[in-house]
C-alpha cells in the first residue's frame, strides 16, 4: 500500500499542496477552510458527491484525468460521506483539513486510500472498517456456539482489534471529537454481535440460551448514549441499534419468534419512541424500522397498521414521504399486477423491458458483486431448482453494480443455463421494484402478471411457490 501512496499520490499532492494550501500553514480560529480531492481510477459517474447526515453538500465532478478537487470556504469539523455511485464511505474532517483519496471502483472499500493533512485519521477508520468486515464474514458459525464459547470468541477478536485501537490513538494523538467517531466504530461492532447473539443462536439451533446469559451480558447498553446525534447516520451506530431493538422485540413477544412479525414490529416503534428523546436521531431510527419492515411483511393490512403507528411517531417530513413511496410501491406489487417498468439490458447490452419477455412461469432473483457468498450460492440453488421446474424460467438480476463489474463477475464464476440481466439505474429498481434486500425473490405467472412479490429463495418453503 505503501508504494501505491507514493506512486499515484505524491503527484498529485505535490500539486494540491503547493498551489492551494500548506499542511504547516497557521489558521485562524474562525477560519474554516477544507480542501478535499483526489482520483477516481475506473469511474463509473462524472462526478464525486459530498454528503452530510444522508443530505448532499456538493457535487464535485472529475476532471479529464479523472481527478477532482474542492474548496470549502467553510466545512465545520466532523464526518462526512464521499459517495461514488453506487459505493460510498466515510471521511472525517478536523478543522482546516486538505484530504486526498484515491479510490479504485473495481475493489472500492480496499482501494480507498487517504493523504493530506488529515490523512492519518482517515486511514485508521479504513483500516478499521476493513478489519471488521473481516470479522463479520466468519462471525455467523460463531452464533451457533455456546454462550461461554460465544463470548470467548468475540472478546478475543475485539481485544485484537482494541489493541489496534489503542495504538493508533497514541501514535495520531487524536482529540475527543474524532475518538467518539473512532470508539464508535470499534465499540458497535462487538456489542451487535453479542446482540445478535441470543435469537440466531436459537434461529440457527433451535436451542433459547436466554436464561443461560451472564447477568452483567447486557451492561453495554448502560454506555451507549442512544441521544448524541453525531452518530445519527453513522452505519455502525444504525447496524447496533436495529439489532438491539430486534434483540429486545423478540424478548418481549416470546411466543412470537418471527423478526418480521406485524407485532414485534410495533413494539421496537414503541421501544423507540421510549428509549430516544432526541427528536433528530429517534426519526432516523423509526425510518430505519419501517424501511426493515416493509419490504418483508407483505400482508397489506399488517402494512397499513404499521405505517399509522409509524406516521404517529415521526416528525420529519421527508422521511414521511420516502416510507409512504415505498408503502406505495409495495402496494404495486400485489399479486396478479404487472412489474413497473425498468430499464435492463442483456449481456450484449441490448435494453429489453420485463414485460415483453416473459413467455413462461418465470422467476426473478438478484444478485451484487459486493455480495459474492450470495452470488455464487443463489445461483447454485437456481441450478438445482432448474432441473427440479423445467417449466420454469430464471432470470437473474445484478444491481447494485457498475456494468464491468458485472460482466467480471459472470466470466469469473461462468454460470450456465441462467439468463443474465443488469438494472441500469439501481436507485429506480429500488424504488419501484422495492430491491433492497439481495435474497429478494419474484415468481411471475405465465403471463407476465405478479405470483409472489416477495420470497426468498433461501425460504424452506420456498418450492411451495413454484408448484
Amino acid at each position: 500500500m505503501i508504494k501505491n501512496y507514493i506512486k499515484y499520490f505524491l503527484p498529485l499532492s505535490i500539486v494540491l499542496f503547493s498551489t492551494l494550501t500548506s499542511c504547516k500553514r497557521v489558521f485562524k480560529e474562525d477560519n474554516y477552510v477544507a480542501y478535499f480531492g483526489g482520483e477516481v481510477l475506473n469511474p463509473q459517474e462524472k462526478y464525486v458527491l459530498f454528503l452530510k447526515d444522508g443530505e448532499v453538500i456538493d457535487t464535485i465532478y472529475l476532471d479529464k484525468n479523472n481527478r477532482f478537487m474542492h474548496k470549502f470556504d467553510s466545512l465545520a469539523p466532523g464526518l462526512y460521506t464521499f459517495k461514488h455511485n453506487p459505493e460510498y464511505q466515510y471521511v472525517y474532517f478536523d478543522k482546516n483539513d486538505s484530504l486526498m483519496v484515491r479510490v479504485n471502483t473495481f475493489d472500492f472499500d480496499n482501494s480507498v486510500v487517504f493523504c493530506g493533512r488529515g490523512d492519518e485519521k482517515n486511514n485508521f477508520l479504513m483500516e478499521l472498517f476493513l478489519k471488521n468486515e473481516a470479522d463479520r464474514s466468519i462471525m455467523y458459525d460463531n452464533f451457533d456456539k455456546d454462550v461461554k464459547s460465544f463470548i470467548k470468541n468475540i472478546d478475543s477478536s475485539f481485544a485484537i482489534r482494541k489493541s489496534f485501537y489503542l495504538k493508533r490513538k497514541a501514535e495520531i494523538g487524536w482529540d475527543e471529537n474524532f475518538d467518539l467517531v473512532a470508539k464508535a466504530s470499534l465499540d458497535f461492532h462487538h456489542i451487535t454481535k453479542k446482540e445478535i447473539y441470543p435469537y440466531a443462536h436459537q434461529f440457527r439451533t433451535g436451542e433459547n440460551i436466554r436464561t443461560s446469559l451472564p447477568k452483567d451480558y447486557y451492561n453495554h447498553r448502560k454506555e451507549v448514549d442512544f441521544n448524541n446525534a453525531v452518530l445519527t447516520n453513522y452505519s455502525p451506530y444504525i447496524k447496533y441499534v436495529s439489532v438491539m431493538l430486534n434483540n429486545v422485540a423478540l424478548q418481549s413477544n416470546v411466543e412470537d419468534l418471527n423478526e418480521n412479525s406485524l407485532e414485534n414490529n410495533i413494539t421496537k416503534l414503541n421501544i423507540t419512541d421510549t428509549l430516544i428523546k432526541n427528536q433528530k436521531v429517534k426519526n432516523v431510527v423509526l425510518n430505519n424500522v419501517a424501511m426493515m419492515y416493509l419490504l418483508e411483511d407483505q400482508n397489506m393490512y399488517n402494512n397499513q397498521k404499521f405505517i399509522e403507528r409509524y406516521l404517529q411517531l415521526t416528525t420529519d417530513t421527508k422521511n414521511k414521504e420516502e416510507i409512504s413511496e415505498i408503502y406505495n410501491s409495495v402496494q404495486n406489487l400485489k399479486v396478479g399486477n404487472r412489474l413497473p417498468k425498468i430499464e435492463l439490458v442483456d449481456t450484449v447490452y441490448k435494453p429489453l423491458d420485463i414485460n415483453t419477455v416473459i413467455n413462461k412461469p418465470t422467476v426473478l432473483f438478484f444478485w451484487t458483486s459486493h455480495a459474492e457468498s450470495h452470488f455464487s450460492a443463489s445461483h447454485r440453488k437456481v441450478t438445482e431448482l432448474q432441473a427440479k421446474y423445467p417449466d420454469y424460467e430464471f432470470i437473474a438480476i445484478n444491481v447494485n453494480d457498475n456494468i464491468a463489474n458485472w460482466k467480471n463477475a459472470l466470466k469469473k464464476y461462468n454460470f450456465e443455463g441462467v439468463k443474465e440481466l443488469h438494472a441500469v439505474d439501481f436507485e429506480t429498481i429500488r424504488k419501484q421494484w422495492v430491491i433492497t434486500k439481495i435474497h429478494r425473490i419474484i415468481v411471475l405467472n405465465a403471463d407476465g402478471t405478479i405470483k409472489n412479490g416477495f420470497a426468498n429463495l433461501f425460504d424452506v418453503n420456498f418450492e411451495q411457490n413454484l408448484k
